[in-house]
């Protein structure tokens, strides 16, 4: 009867130990597949967020250069109309993030700054120049560099980059409600993401 008991007590002991084990293991695999999920999710998004538009520009160019003094000068000068296509987006390719299965926690350590591209199409008309001052590779460098200088100004003051910026929220909302829904929690530079997302703080 004893060593029956014994056997009992033995295999019971067996039996609880083995169903721990498989209970951690279980646990282990099921924050594992959550960790992947969280990490395939951020490279499903990890797409450019791009926000386009369209401005144009009217650019008067003139260049003058004396000659044997202010008596005589050579003129140049050139009417350029300017199409662009401008673009802005967000790389998150570049995000740095960190998936921590332990403390079941998504950390945004950083979110990079937003891309400004330019693509002007130039069209030159009344083009005029003096014999002794004659168009230059030069001077389309110059009117190019004044044209993209001009167009970022009335970028910077267009809503585009705050177009851009919501549009990105939005992509960065899913991880809060994929986070939310498993039990994890989203942090960004220390702090919790609770209800507003606007906590993740961009560079407008």
């Amino acid at each position: 009867m004893k060593k029956v008991l014994i056997g009992a007590l033995i295999t019971l002991a067996v039996v609880l130990v083995f169903r721990s084990c498989v209970e951690d293991k279980t646990n282990e695999t099921i924050l594992e597949e959550n960790s992947m999920l969280i990490q395939q999710q951020i490279e499903n998004v990890s797409k450019l967020i791009v926000t386009e538009g369209h401005f144009a520009e009217i650019y008067n160019y003139k260049d003058s250069q004396q000659l044997f003094g202010p008596l005589l000068t050579a003129n140049k000068k050139a009417l350029v109309v300017v199409n662009a296509e401008v673009t802005v987006a967000y790389d998150l390719n570049q995000l740095d993030f960190n998936v921590d299965a332990a403390t079941k926690t998504l950390e945004v350590k950083n979110i990079p700054e937003p891309e400004i591209k330019i693509n002007p199409d130039f069209e030159y008309y009344d083009i005029s120049a003096d014999y002794f001052n004659p168009f230059s590779a030069a001077d389309y460098n110059t009117i190019k560099r004044n044209v993209n200088a001009s167009l970022m100004k009335k970028v910077e003051a267009s809503p585009l980059k705050r177009n851009a910026r919501n549009r990105l929220i939005s992509e960065l909302a899913k991880f809060y409600v994929l986070t939310n829904s498993m039990g994890w929690t989203l942090t960004y530079e220390g702090r919790t993401v609770q209800r507003d997302l606007n906590e993740l703080r961009l560079q407008d």
